[in-house]
């Protein structure tokens, strides 16, 4: 999730209701647990105000709460793959539906506006990547060694997409590798190989042969860097592809990023995303510490297999 800096003009008409000393309260002068006693009692008092009719159109109206399109049954059974097939060095871990205020904004630059956010202080998680960066920052400081976290989860999202048709909740499987590092760019390498490798068996074994699959990578003009993973990855993974060309996340991703597509029934499926970041070098005030971030939807992925 990249980050944007939008101007909310309804933000500011709702301020300007109130007067400068309830600004400044409800900004900075209240403590954080004041200021969640207050807005626990007023969803309370909007709950009560709720009727049946109204819960209705709620429910047809919020992009929110309108369920998935994807088939359970069908997700399910590619979730199960997902997990035989994944590489033994991953521990899975299964997330809680929220995490804390800021995971995203905090070490990535995310606009909260892109958030769900709670009134106890929290976030709905929506991208997993940020919080297994956290329990894997948490693993490092307390045991030392290199951490490989996965898992599987649905977001939610705050931000509206271009395609109107784009659901605000969907489902992400995510990898999340973090070390020291060892110099000579062997960590962030050795991370690389172990991602790709896990999603190029992944994707051999849904996608085959009838569909064609890529696996790019980008590191925005560091030829040096482009060179050693050509050397040093290409020779087990021939999908292995340079694209040049991205600019798109240069500035989250620190160093190189990947992205996986899927061609099927004469259309491109982008279906996952990752990159080197310095997620658990900000969260463990460690410089050496190395991040290596990727995730692919399930369900846009689901819908590639199901191309004829």
């Amino acid at each position: 999730m990249q980050p944007a800096t939008e101007p909310n003009k309804a933000v500011e008409r709702v301020w300007q209701a109130l007067s400068a000393e309830s600004r400044e309260a409800l900004m900075i002068g209240m403590t954080p647990t004041d200021l969640q006693t207050l807005l626990l009692s007023v969803s309370r008092a909007r709950a009560r105000q709720v009727g049946t009719a109204r819960l209705m159109r709620r429910w047809g109206e919020d992009r929110f709460v309108r369920p998935a399109v994807a088939d359970p049954r069908r997700l399910a059974e590619l979730n199960a793959h997902l997990w035989r097939s994944l590489p033994t060095e991953f521990e899975g871990i299964v997330l809680a539906p929220v995490s804390p205020l800021g995971t995203c904004a905090a070490v990535a630059a995310v606009d909260q506006n892109r958030i769900v956010s709670t009134v106890r202080g929290s976030e709905v998680v929506s991208d997993p990547t940020n919080v297994l960066a956290i329990a894997a920052a948490d693993r490092r400081r307390r045991t030392g060694d290199d951490v490989h976290l996965a898992t599987c989860h649905r977001v939610l999202r705050g931000q509206r997409f271009a395609d109107p048709s784009a659901a605000a909740h969907f489902e992400l499987f995510a990898l999340v590798s973090s070390g020291r590092d060892r110099g000579a760019r062997r960590t962030e390498l050795d991370f690389l190989a172990l991602h790709l490798r896990a999603w190029s068996a992944l994707l051999s074994e849904t996608v085959g042969d009838q569909r064609a699959y890529t696996m790019e990578f980008s590191t925005f003009g560091d030829q040096q860097l482009t060179e050693l993973i050509i050397e040093r990855l290409r020779p087990n993974l021939p999908r292995l592809m340079e694209n040049s060309e991205r600019t798109r996340g240069a500035g989250y991703y620190q160093g190189f990023a990947i992205r996986l597509v899927v061609a099927a029934g004469g259309r491109t499926y982008e279906i996952g995303d990752g990159g080197l970041t310095d997620w658990t070098a900000q969260l463990g005030s460690n410089a050496k510490e190395r991040c290596l971030i990727s995730c692919i939807a399930t369900e846009r992925l689901l819908a590639a297999i199901s191309e004829g």
